[in-house]
């Protein structure tokens, strides 16, 4: 009896909010993907071009790493007084404690990240993930108090990052997402299991 109700209970509390028809257009049909491919390069040739210049500079990497990132946390923490600072405290502290000691290891780690983040979303190869470590380091950038183009990309990243379904279907996400298991099929999250609304109305309910 108990389980009963709770289960009534449950199926009248279930509520289906579904997305406006032109969210669902542009970020779960493949047929506005190409829209996506324009982002995703340029995007993608900006942390390219930017991991590039990196790699090939000593002060980054090679017998001068952590060079330009002690300048890079110097210039930072030189923005975190005033009565409006750019730099807040917090992040302050992050920087002169956590990464002014080791600007060699965060040198490496920022010019591989933003090669690795550019040659993910060229290729379209897990996009959504890409997305996200693209907008997690425009983050910091900004909160470092560099504004740049780091406000736009973190923009065209969010797009990215909705549209993570269909925005490497132009690119290998096309058949690396089904084959780890994320296949672009109505109503399918991850390989195998079921989602479909008449296939879950099938289902034995929970109590």
């Amino acid at each position: 009896m108990d389980n009963t109700l709770k289960s009534r209970r449950s199926k009248q509390d279930v509520i289906n909010i579904q997305d406006p028809p032109v969210a669902r257009a542009l970020f779960g049909k493949v047929r506005w993907a190409w829209i996506w491919v324009i982002f995703r390069i340029i995007v993608g040739y900006e942390w390219l071009s930017a991991g590039w210049s990196k790699l090939n500079n000593p002060a980054w990497v090679g017998a001068n790493a952590g060079t330009a990132m002690n300048g890079f946390v110097s210039n930072a923490l030189s923005q975190t007084g005033g009565a409006h600072p750019n730099v807040q405290g917090g992040y302050g502290w992050f920087l002169q404690n956590l990464v002014a000691t080791h600007t060699t290891f965060w040198s490496y780690l920022v010019t591989w990240g933003e090669l690795l983040v550019g040659i993910a979303l060229v290729l379209g190869i897990f996009t959504g993930i890409a997305a996200f470590f693209g907008s997690f380091m425009n983050i910091n950038y900004l909160l470092a108090g560099t504004v740049s183009i780091n406000p736009l990309l973190f923009i065209a990243e969010l797009g990215l990052l909705l549209a993570w379904k269909t925005a490497g279907w132009w690119g290998l996400d096309r058949w690396v997402l089904p084959a780890v298991g994320t296949p672009w099929r109505p109503g399918y999250i991850f390989q195998g299991e079921i989602a479909s609304g008449e296939q879950m109305a099938q289902s034995p309910a929970r109590s």
